[in-house]
């Protein structure tokens, strides 16, 4: 058992953003066929590995939509691991927080994570392999850390963190591992506009996030399942 990926299906949800481009790239490094399912083609234009030959990507696929998450996993050969990175980020204090606004964030962050999970599990128990699988969940900090004005976005996470421990116990004996990282704010592009006078040093940058997943999802984590792992850089 190594870090080798080599002929292993990898489901990388959220795989053309910054953290899952970071995931992708890792991945196909250590000979992982990636399988990256994807809303709409504009998320889609600046994902360099779009193009690479283990690289599937499906665009029109919407994760929060059961039927049509069934269909996308359908599709797929059995995967070694599902990563599930997909999801998104608000902020706004409670006052100003709608009903709508707060199911966005538990759509785009629990329920991705919840029929990902599930439909690569059925797909997993199915096989005749009965060499079980990987799940890695991404948390974030403030579901572990309260903050003002996160209040939806953490318990959408706190969501995945809760899935995450639970799965842990109830997928333990068919070998499937699930475990979760909580990366602190990422060294992005984006996250460097919006927060212009921060200590971005201080930040995990993707490809170290990156390394945590790659290790918890691959065949040399061999016991480790149900933790919740800080990815916090020096912030």
């Amino acid at each position: 058992m190594s870090f080798d990926f080599a002929e292993r299906d990898v489901v990388v949800t959220g795989g053309s953003g910054a953290l899952g481009a970071a995931v992708v790239a890792l991945l196909v490094q250590r000979g992982a066929t990636c399988y990256v399912p994807c809303y709409s083609a504009s998320q889609l234009d600046r994902f360099e590995y779009l193009e690479h030959e283990r690289v599937k990507v499906e665009t029109g696929v919407n994760l929060f939509d059961e039927e049509s998450a069934v269909a996308y996993f359908d599709s797929l050969p059995t995967p070694w691991a599902c990563l599930n990175i997909a999801g998104g980020f608000a902020a706004s204090r409670l006052a100003e927080t709608g009903l709508d606004d707060f199911r966005k964030m538990l759509d785009m962050n629990a329920s991705t994570c919840f029929l990902a999970t599930r439909e690569a599990v059925k797909k997993m128990r199915a096989s005749s392999d009965t060499e079980g699988g990987r799940i890695v969940n991404v948390g974030a900090k403030p579901a572990l850390v309260p903050k003002a004005g996160l209040a939806a976005y953490a318990a959408s996470k706190a969501a995945v963190i809760s899935l995450t421990l639970c799965l842990a116990e109830e997928l333990r004996d068919d070998g499937i591992w699930v475990n979760a990282v909580v990366p602190s704010i990422i060294d992005t592009p984006v996250n460097r506009d919006a927060l212009p006078d921060a200590d971005h040093e201080r930040w995990p940058s993707p490809a170290d996030v990156a390394e945590t997943i790659a290790f918890l999802a691959s065949p040399l984590n061999r016991a480790t399942r149900g933790a919740v792992v800080p990815v916090y850089g020096l912030s």
